[in-house]
C-alpha cells in the first residue's frame, strides 16, 4: 500500500508564502489524480487543489490565482504552492491520490495565517 507524507506546513503571516510538499512511497506515474485538500477546525474537509496524470489542474475558487500545484514524477512529489495567505487559508492540509478504485490520504500538515 502507497503511503502520502506531507510537509512544508507551518506559521505564517496574512500576506506571507508557503509552499506545501507529499511525497508518495511509490511512483506516482500510476496514480490518476493527485491533490490536496484542506480541513479548518469544525469545517468539513474542502478541495484545494487537483491535477490529473494528463497534468490538467482544477482549483477552488478561494485559492485561484494564488495557488499553484506541480508533479514532479521523478521525486514522485506534488507539491502547492500557496501565495497572498489569508487567515481563511489555515488548516490543516491533507495530500490525497487516487490509485484505481480507492483514495489515499497523507496524515495531513498544519498551516496557520496569522492576521
Amino acid at each position: 500500500q502507497a503511503q502520502l507524507v506531507e510537509s512544508g506546513g507551518g506559521s505564517v503571516q496574512t500576506g506571507g508564502s508557503l509552499r506545501l510538499s507529499c511525497r508518495a512511497s511509490r511512483s506516482i506515474f500510476s496514480f490518476k489524480v493527485m491533490g490536496w485538500y484542506r480541513q479548518a477546525p469544525g469545517s468539513e474537509r474542502e478541495l484545494v487543489a487537483t491535477m490529473t496524470a494528463g497534468g490538467f489542474t482544477n482549483y477552488a475558487d478561494s485559492v485561484k490565482g494564488r495557488a499553484t500545484i506541480s508533479k514532479d514524477m521523478a521525486k514522485n512529489t506534488v507539491d502547492l504552492q500557496m501565495s497572498s495567505l489569508k487567515p481563511e487559508d489555515s488548516g490543516t492540509y491533507y495530500c490525497t491520490a487516487a490509485l484505481g478504485g480507492s483514495a489515499l490520504w497523507g496524515q495531513g500538515t498544519l498551516v496557520t495565517v496569522s492576521s
